[in-house]
């Protein structure tokens, strides 16, 4: 979009170029923030689902002023020429019945969701529930989520090859996911989901980079997000206040390209050899567990991400001035890993009850084949709000790592 912006500015101030983006982010503020940075001051429609289902991006669409597609793939050089220079006839063949220019009526109202559901149960086919996830997503928003979810759900049961509603089903569990809903395994479930879509059209672009936003660095095309705090600063400095993001984009969405994976650092201490630390059997701490990608190739690498949380139904906190929370990776045989031992940062604040968020990554023997499962434990300090005992504890967390057969 930027070198389109760009390029096109002239045109758009000349009256002759009206610009209108679509974006297939899943994150909309993400893309107004870029939009705020590099100043486009045209309208950017939101497609988390990927509705367009582009096989590469980005599509340049050319419609002339009788809305009429001229040109499906046109570039800057020859644009003027080929298609703004030109005088198009109001080709009544090319023009649909209800038409699509100037006289077209516009229609914002919401659907007739209950006509939509009732179409969906009558029918009871793979198209139509997808058609009611789509529109509960577009135009339910989170409210709907979880109704598109089993929309999305009922169409991959009545055709397992629809690709699109693997896909779409995969953004609704990332969607809960980063929601005050979320429920364990969303993310897995996401990605999961993603790479079955991936499996039945391996060409699909937005479906191999969603996935690859969380993956290993041996796998990322770029770094995603690594503009976003360049973006932020640049906003500020002209006296404006940036766009505020959701979900903070970090990790994987924000690490580089890399050929190999970092020696680990061989003097790390194991926090535990012995396993003498009591165990958390209380649950206070529960963790979470998400490979990226869902399955993998033999040879290949995948991301393991470890989300840890205070149990909300106990009255417990991180103690904040002892010990950071560790987690130690024992790798079995043959297998890399980028580090054996992780650290979170800690607040400044004594006490506090955030979700703690720590990857790391792995490649897989060339001979691994099914299901693996990783040593990994952590070891942190809590503290009872109630009575005010503190703790040291380690938690077991089995990470189990599927390759492909």
């Amino acid at each position: 979009m930027p070198v389109w912006h760009e390029g096109t500015a002239r045109w758009v101030k000349e009256g002759k170029l009206v610009l209108l983006g679509v974006t297939q982010e899943q994150h909309a503020d993400r893309c107004r923030l870029l939009a705020q940075w590099r100043r486009f001051d045209w309208p950017i429609l939101h497609d988390p689902i990927n509705l367009l289902e582009p096989l590469a991006v980005p599509i340049l669409v050319a419609i002339d002023e009788y809305g009429i597609v001229r040109s499906g793939k046109p570039a800057l050089a020859g644009f003027q020429a080929d298609f703004l220079d030109k005088t198009f006839a109001d080709d009544a063949q090319a023009t649909p019945p209800d038409r699509v220019g100037p006289n077209l009526k516009k229609d914002t109202s919401a659907p007739d969701w209950e006509t939509l559901r009732a179409e969906a149960r009558k029918a009871d086919r793979a198209t139509s529930w997808r058609a009611l996830g789509d529109a509960l997503i577009l135009w339910g928003g989170d409210k709907s989520r979880d109704e598109a979810l089993a929309s999305y759900t009922r169409a991959v049961q009545l055709d397992p090859k629809d690709g699109p509603a693997w896909f779409r089903l995969g953004v609704c569990f990332r969607r809960r996911y980063e929601s005050s809903q979320a429920k364990p395994g969303d993310f897995q479930a996401a990605v999961d989901h993603w790479g079955k879509a991936l499996d039945l059209d391996p060409n699909r672009y937005i479906w191999r980079r969603r996935i690859q936003q969380y993956g290993p660095r041996l796998d990322q095309p770029y770094s995603f997000y690594d503009w976003v705090t360049e973006a932020e600063k640049a906003v500020r400095a002209r006296g404006e206040e940036p766009v505020r993001l959701t979900v903070r984009p970090a990790g994987a969405e924000i690490a580089h390209p890399v050929r190999a994976l970092p020696i680990p650092d061989e003097t790390a201490v194991n926090p535990d050899p012995d396993g003498k630390i009591h165990r958390d059997k209380d649950g206070l701490i529960q963790a979470e567990t998400t490979v990226v990608p869902g399955q993998v190739r033999p040879g290949k690498s995948a991301r393991v991400h470890v989300v840890l949380r205070p149990d909300a139904k106990q009255p417990i906190h991180w103690n904040n001035e002892a010990d950071p929370l560790r987690l130690w990776v024992e790798p079995p045989k043959g297998w890399q890993v980028s580090d054996r031992l992780l650290q979170s940062p800690q607040p400044a604040r004594a006490a506090t009850t955030e979700a703690r968020s720590l990857t790391f990554e792995i490649v897989v023997p060339s001979t691994a084949r099914g299901k693996t499962r990783l040593p990994v434990y952590a070891v942190y300090h809590v503290c009872d709000d109630a009575g005010g005992q503190c703790r040291f504890l380690r938690l077991d967390i089995p990470v189990d790592v599927t390759v492909e057969r």
